[in-house]
């Protein structure tokens, strides 16, 4: 990748940005065409390959700019003292509206597994991988589980919770719907659960 692409305007910068994700994420890699892209970004093919030297080059990019976003703004989103499933549960949701507002297909490009890049690619984003996942799973691991009703399988639960978030997420893009609409969508999801789920006295916290 050319380092010049920083030194670009901000919103030219998103612009070829959103226009890869929206086209990796409903296309998959080996699908997805430059044309597309260079379409969906406003721009002209050479300057798509000035700047990344081929589509492999592209993805490498999106995609390690995309983990490192969607970390960051995990990290930032997430209170180190927050102990209650469910309202963890909110902050990722907090952290995922960021995304949805600056770049609506990103969480969607970073969960999709329709089409894996080829093996020289994969080499090259290895070390990204599992960012996001690790960063979710250290804030959901510091969740008291002693706050949930007993007999209540907590696996499940957190299993049918991401399940449903993204399956909004995934209908917001579908319908295009409005990203503060989704969101608020999931936020009473998570709460509606800590309600049914969470013992009494830990309701009035």
């Amino acid at each position: 990748m050319n380092d010049k692409f920083f030194d670009l305007k901000k919103e030219k910068q998103d612009r070829m940005i959103n226009g890869a994700l929206k086209v990796f994420a409903l296309n998959g890699y080996q699908k997805a065409s430059t044309d597309d892209i260079v379409k969906e970004a406003e721009i002209s093919k050479g300057l798509l390959f000035h700047y990344f030297g081929s589509k492999a080059g592209l993805y490498i990019f999106v995609y390690e700019y995309s983990a490192r976003y969607m970390a960051m703004e995990l990290q930032r989103a997430i209170s180190l003292r927050e102990r209650d499933l469910f309202l963890l549960f909110v902050q990722i949701e907090d952290a995922k509206n960021v995304l949805l507002r600056n770049y609506p297909y990103m969480q969607k490009f970073l969960l999709s597994s329709r089409e894996l890049p080829d093996d020289a690619v994969m080499e090259e984003i290895k070390d990204y991988t599992g960012l996001v996942e690790t960063a979710m799973n250290e804030a959901l691991e510091r969740a008291d589980h002693d706050r949930i009703l007993p007999d209540v399988d907590v696996e499940l639960l957190v299993r049918s919770m991401h399940y449903v978030t993204r399956g909004l997420m995934e209908t917001g893009l579908t319908e295009k719907l409005d990203s503060e609409f989704v969101h608020n969508e999931a936020v009473n999801f998570c709460m509606m659960m800590r309600e049914k789920f969470t013992k009494p006295e830990y309701l009035e916290e």
